[in-house]
């Protein structure tokens, strides 16, 4: 279980998370949207270490994190996705999975974790990780090195971001992929409808606090009110 309390984070004086406290569960596949601006990457950044709050507490699986470094964290289990993948000169998908996993692996068994993103690993295992690569290969590429880990908390930090059409219809596949399998936390920041949909339970910012907590069900009607309203259809009070 990850616990937050009474998180607070500024960034130039400026107040971008406020008293945050949440609880988040094993095997429950959640979403944190909301507006831009308003906290969901910098509160991923914080659970992860890279970020660190002004003020609050951080348990994970009733341990105090709050003061760990990185490092610490991803050796207890807990693995970020940026949202713009990082290109590694020099260094093959498989070389990366095996930074990953931290221990020997077979090429039968990168294939295995390839074909879980949707990759056919015969055309991916031996290429370098570069440009060469599309922004949905190389953000697929990035959710199998976290699945590689089989960490006990994922965070994808708006997983979308930059991909094309066809990318994000693989990438879908794969989040129900991990939402019918993973059994540790999945923590997603989206704007996307599609993952929204995924969802057990979704998470609604609003100026660096938590505005409401679900089931995709009932938030989702929520979002779509609060969309119709701010598009001027007088249908709120």
């Amino acid at each position: 279980m990850l616990e937050l309390i009474d998180i607070s984070f500024k960034r130039d004086n400026k107040q971008i998370l406020e008293k945050i406290n949440l609880k988040l569960d094993l095997g429950k596949f959640y979403v944190i949207t909301g507006p831009n601006g308003s906290g969901k990457s910098s509160l991923a950044k914080i659970i992860m270490g890279i970020e660190k709050p002004d003020s609050g507490k951080i348990l994970f699986n009733k341990i105090d994190i709050t003061n760990k470094s990185i490092d610490e964290r991803a050796r207890m289990g807990i693995s970020f996705a940026f949202q713009q993948p990082i290109n590694f000169k020099g260094l093959t998908v498989f070389d990366l999975l095996k930074i990953a996993i931290n221990k020997d692996l077979t090429k039968d068994k990168a294939c295995d974790i390839l074909s879980k993103v949707g990759l056919c690993a015969l055309n991916y295992v031996d290429r370098e990780v570069n440009n060469s690569l599309s922004g949905g290969e190389l953000k697929r590429i990035e959710i199998a090195t976290v699945l590689a880990r089989n960490p006990k908390l994922a965070i994808f930090d708006e997983p979308e971001a930059g991909i094309d059409l066809w990318s994000f219809q693989n990438l879908i596949s794969v989040f129900k992929y991990i939402q019918n399998n993973f059994q540790g936390i999945t923590l997603v920041i989206s704007h996307q409808e599609r993952i929204l949909n995924i969802a057990d339970q979704i998470i609604l910012f609003n100026n660096g606090k938590i505005e409401k907590i679900g089931n995709k069900d009932n938030m989702m009607k929520l979002i779509i009110k609060k969309e119709t309203c701010c598009k001027g259809v007088e249908l709120c009070e």
